[in-house]
């Protein structure tokens, strides 16, 4: 019988091949079992969660899913500018350490003190609005919030006579009726002006308990009505809240929240929340000229880590728009803000139509802020009657008889 060579072949497997692959396979296995019976034996506070995955994906920008989902689908990517794919080095740094190397601030806000109070993203941003100047809330001295030691009062001869005069107006074409729909409320209700605080130059001292940001609610609320939208002002003192408990300042908005759902339970009509405060910048970032008058620069404030931040937004964007096409450079702009240095809701959760407004800065004057509060009434209602058309019934105004 012949042995035919070319129909066979021989195959050589070396006994140290084998014995390193199933050393591997083992390996791995001996990994997997290990990682999840570490992620199992965790405690609940350090499990991995779905608001863990969430806040580590939040950091994805909505430019870079479309370039990872457009891998897959072309017709994603060509909805985006044809630039250089972002690092992906750079992309899983950031989600792993919360620092941007595009954005210093991230690693300085943790490394130096009170540099966190300047953190903050422009989502929109106004005239002149960079980051440079960016609006900054810095809690006052805490003697300063005792009553005893409050500064003397100059120059409010006559702000009473100046809200007073109104100019003759025409009954509103439509109404809320009875309703109120609109709740104006300070979280930071001391917050006051130099003008009218004798010998106080420093802009954390511009604390007082009767001169202050609560006289803007008064005058927003009646040009708010003169639009025909009901509106409440509530004057609750939160500082006094803050100190009858024994609180620091930064439990500010805690107490206001409060107030706030107390409000919003007692009557469901109240679905716009107003938080007003004013903000610490010198007059030259605060102050705009329009048409020769003098007006006090608005800013508008969002928490990003609430439920209705993008509705929140949607809203802001509508009054910084119609305050840019009728009031240019009133506005300056749209400022978000998260993460562990900051508030991050700012009570805006409990509302889709929520915001916290800075109305000017330590040195404007109550007639720079009475004509901002009289164009955010203007550029509001306008917003509003756009908005609620369907949602309410147009009310005829009473006629006087």
């Amino acid at each position: 019988m012949k042995y035919n060579r070319s129909s066979s072949f021989v195959v050589t497997v070396q006994g140290t091949s084998v014995f390193q692959f199933v050393l591997v396979v083992m390996l791995l296995l001996l990994l997997i079992f290990s990682v999840s019976g570490l992620i199992t034996s965790l405690k609940p506070e350090y499990q991995i969660k779905s608001s863990s995955i969430n806040s580590a994906t939040g950091h994805l920008t909505g430019e870079v899913l479309y370039r990872l989902l457009g891998t897959e689908n072309n017709a994603f990517g060509q909805v985006l500018p044809e630039e250089t794919t972002p690092s992906l080095s750079s992309l899983m740094f950031k989600m792993s350490t919360n620092v941007s190397l595009d954005d210093p601030r991230s690693l300085l806000g943790r490394e130096l003190p009170g540099f966190s109070i300047f953190d903050g993203k422009i989502v929109l941003a106004g005239e002149g609005t960079n980051y440079t100047n960016l609006p900054i809330e810095s809690p006052p001295p805490p003697e300063v919030l005792k009553k005893e030691n409050e500064a003397s009062l100059q120059n409010i001869e006559g702000l009473d006579d100046q809200e007073k005069e109104q100019d003759e107006v025409a009954p509103p074409e439509r109404t809320t009726g009875d309703r109120k729909i609109v709740y104006i409320y300070f979280s930071h209700t001391r917050e006051s002006f130099l003008p009218y605080l004798k010998g106080v130059t420093d802009p954390d001292g511009a604390q007082h308990s009767e001169i202050n940001v609560t006289r803007i609610g008064d005058h927003l609320k009646e040009q708010l009505e003169r639009f025909g939208i009901g509106t409440v002002v509530d004057k609750t003192d939160i500082m006094t809240k803050l100190n009858e408990k024994g609180l620091t300042y930064g439990r500010s908005y805690d107490e206001s929240r409060k107030v706030v759902e107390a409000a919003i339970t007692s009557n469901r009509d109240l679905t716009y929340l107003i938080d007003i405060h004013r903000d610490s910048k010198r007059k030259d970032k605060t102050t705009k000229d329009i048409n020769g008058k003098s007006y006090a620069k608005l800013a508008f404030v969002l928490g990003a880590e609430n439920p209705n931040y993008e509705k929140n937004l949607k809203l802001a964007k509508e009054i910084h728009t119609k305050l840019e096409e009728k009031y240019p450079g009133l506005s300056r702009g749209i400022i978000k803000k998260e993460g562990a240095s900051t508030n991050g809701k700012f009570n805006q959760d409990l509302s889709e139509n929520a915001m916290l407004v800075e109305f000017g800065g330590v040195d404007n004057t109550f007639e720079e802020l009475n004509r901002s509060a009289e164009a955010f009434a203007d550029a509001f209602s306008e917003v509003f009657w756009q908005a609620e058309s369907v949602n309410f019934p147009v009310e005829e105004p009473a006629n006087e008889q």
